[in-house]
């Protein structure tokens, strides 16, 4: 049934007016949901994506191996032996959650990356209070109030558990949401949703370039300002924060004059891509000290991956349209190629180093109205995941190589689970 709805299904399930409103409370700022509208036309997406009850528990028990495997001395020793400086020192808190892409084609479930700053959250949430059943058979998929409500709750719980756990006492008075130049980025608008979810809690918080930080060893502050910053939201894609132009964040990491989250060690751990040719190779990871069982699902599920690099040149070059070659620090599918348009000249910078080739795995098909004409494009799913645990599950429709929001009709879109079997 869930390939047929995905296929066949041209239903709207957004309702426009209930979205506006629904950022509109979410934002607490009047007239910011009519300038995201006109900012990200394609941000959000009208049409559901299905996913079957079989395929969502098998993408929480993936989710669960590769935490159970994080954990192991010999796996984080074998990671952190490539990692940063940066990376080297491992604070008390694990990081907020990861983002766990997948991509779900003709019944096949791969784990395609693993970001630790995910974007997407919370706008998935704003978009689950908008969506209606429209027919009989989306009954029971659409989530209800009460449980973005809970995964709302869960979100704010991360950051407060991240605060106890660098061994703080209390609740954080101040938290700084910081990428460069937030208010350019596209997805600034859930920087003021984390904002707001932090003030709901009686938690100040402010939406920062990195530039404006200063740090001298014992606090960091914004510049200029006299309050401290406790905790730092690091949405930057330096994950080592070794630019110049994060000194200071640099600095209140190395001297653990805040809690920064997500952090240098977590990237290292969860999202370096070089990672993945440990997960998909069961056989090490059980000589890591894996359970055969998890070390098994993850070989399953993990495309296999090997680092780029001259040995192997010769024979990825041959192999190359059935490979996806990515960045090993990359993030948001930049610098990332599909082998079979590889050209040349490409090739020859991905051979000097920082790339892995990674097994195609096609993305899942969902077509959209009207039915008279339909329009296919592209899906992944990403679990948002809390130490092994999946909070939120969301979807995003492209056209193109790669995933993006750019395609009319695509965008961030609610992944619909039909329900577990009646026992």
């Amino acid at each position: 049934m869930i390939e047929r709805l995905n296929r066949d299904c041209f239903c709207l399930t957004l309702d426009r007016e209930r979205l506006t409103a629904a950022l509109h409370d979410a934002l607490g700022q009047p007239g910011l949901e009519q300038l995201i509208a006109q900012r990200n036309p394609h941000l959000f997406s009208a049409h559901p994506v299905f996913i079957s009850h079989a395929h969502a528990q098998r993408m929480r028990d993936v989710v669960q191996a590769l935490e159970h495997v994080a954990a192991l001395p010999g796996y984080r020793a074998a990671v952190l032996d490539y990692a940063p400086a940066a990376a080297q020192r491992r604070p008390g808190n694990p990081g907020v959650f990861l983002g766990v892409d997948f991509h779900l084609e003709r019944g096949r479930l791969d784990l395609i990356e693993i970001n630790t700053n995910p974007g997407g959250a919370l706008l998935s949430a704003v978009l689950a209070r908008a969506q209606r059943a429209c027919c009989d058979e989306m009954q029971g998929m659409i989530p209800s109030g009460t449980a973005v409500d809970r995964f709302e709750a869960e979100v704010l719980a991360m950051f407060q558990r991240e605060w106890r756990d660098a061994g703080r006492s209390g609740a954080p008075r101040r938290i700084a949401i910081v990428d460069t130049a937030p208010q350019q980025q596209y997805l600034y608008a859930e920087f003021l949703l984390y904002q707001q979810l932090f003030a709901r809690a009686g938690i100040d918080a402010v939406v920062l370039d990195p530039a404006e930080l200063e740090c001298d060893g014992h606090v960091l502050r914004q510049r200029g300002q006299g309050a401290a910053i406790d905790l730092v939201y690091n949405r930057l894609t330096d994950f080592a924060l070794d630019a110049p132009e994060h000194a200071a964040l640099r600095r209140a990491w190395d001297s653990d004059s805040a809690v920064i989250t997500p952090h240098p060690q977590a990237h290292a751990v969860y999202a370096d891509k070089r990672n993945l040719a440990l997960l998909c190779d069961a056989q090490a990871l059980r000589a890591l000290g894996a359970e055969p069982a998890a070390a098994e699902l993850l070989a399953a599920h993990v495309p296999h991956t090997e680092i780029v690099g001259a040995a192997n040149a010769e024979r990825l070059w041959a192999q190359r349209r059935n490979l996806f070659f990515k960045p090993w620090a990359g993030y948001g599918s930049r610098a990332a190629y599909r082998g079979a348009k590889l050209t040349r000249g490409v090739w020859e910078a991905i051979v000097q180093g920082g790339y892995v080739a990674q097994t195609l795995a096609p993305a899942g098909e969902r077509r959209i109205g009207p039915a008279s004409a339909p329009t296919a494009l592209k899906f992944d799913l990403r679990a948002y995941a809390d130490i092994g645990q999946v909070l939120w599950l969301t979807a995003r429709l492209y056209q193109g190589q790669t995933t993006n929001f750019r395609t009319p009709g695509g965008g961030f879109a609610p992944t619909f689970e039909q329900p577990a079997p009646q026992a």
